[in-house]
């Protein structure tokens, strides 16, 4: 029930309403997420129409994967309401494209089973390949870099795809090494690495020196890069993190 506050709504309801409880919704508060639009004289939380829609942009990204720090630098970023909901619509219909593929594919394995046959290898993974990351990379360098570097990557054929994936794993494996052998992160084995891996990364896109650190900051503010690289040793992500901004202030 709407509090007697005709243009506010309770925490409580607004609780309800969202499908998360109270308690998340002070977390988001506490995290510099979501204020309330003022506190009643019994302690209570009230939210209006703009914190419903700081709300649900925050909802929606959190089902799109992103930790509560990449959260509130998106949205520090995005200032006008109809240009960022523009955003997240494309990519809800980007994730609605993916999984009506990735569904197709599977109901065509269903069908070819049920027949007896075999499918071709490539085929059983159509929609299977996007890349986890890319709304990030969206919010963080734009569509058109994210569109040109897709492009570029496309463009290198099945074969040279595959040696940036070893490629990528060999630099992983080095880096860990380096860190295993207590180098620091600015030591010159570790930058030879880091020119690799900027190397590496050169192959879809070309970041500047801002760039190319922000990139090494994302692998620890995002809980899916630090995951993916400490898999290959504790504190991996932070070490390459560090490694990245000494050497791009040396030779960017």
């Amino acid at each position: 029930m709407k509090s007697r506050h005709e243009d506010a709504w309770p925490i409580t309801e607004v609780a309800r309403m969202a499908g998360v409880s109270s308690r998340t919704l002070r977390h988001y508060e506490e995290r510099g997420l979501l204020s309330p639009a003022f506190t009643g004289s019994n302690g209570y939380r009230f939210y209006r129409m703009e914190e419903l829609l700081r709300l649900q942009r925050i909802l929606l990204l959190r089902r799109l994967g992103l930790g509560l720090d990449s959260i509130r630098s998106v949205l520090a970023g995005q200032i006008d309401e109809a240009e960022a909901l523009a955003v997240h619509h494309r990519w809800l219909q980007e994730e609605s494209r993916r999984l009506a593929e990735m569904a197709a594919t599977v109901r065509a394995t269903l069908d070819t089973l049920a027949q007896g046959g075999t499918m071709d290898a490539q085929e059983l993974f159509r929609g299977f390949e996007e890349n986890p990351y890319e709304d990030e990379a969206r919010q963080r360098w734009g569509h058109a870099r994210v569109e040109s570097s897709k492009e570029k990557l496309e463009s290198l054929g099945k074969d040279r795809q595959q040696e940036l994936l070893q490629e990528a794993r060999a630099i992983n494996a080095e880096l860990a090494a380096c860190l295993r052998a207590g180098l620091a992160p600015s030591d010159p084995q570790a930058g030879a690495v880091v020119a690799r891996h900027y190397r590496w990364v050169c192959a879809g896109w070309t970041p500047d020196r801002a760039a190319y650190k922000g990139l090494g900051e994302l692998y620890v503010q995002d809980s899916r890069f630090t995951a993916f690289y400490d898999n290959e040793a504790q504190g991996l992500a932070a070490y390459l993190a560090e490694a990245i901004g000494a050497w791009a202030e040396a030779n960017l």
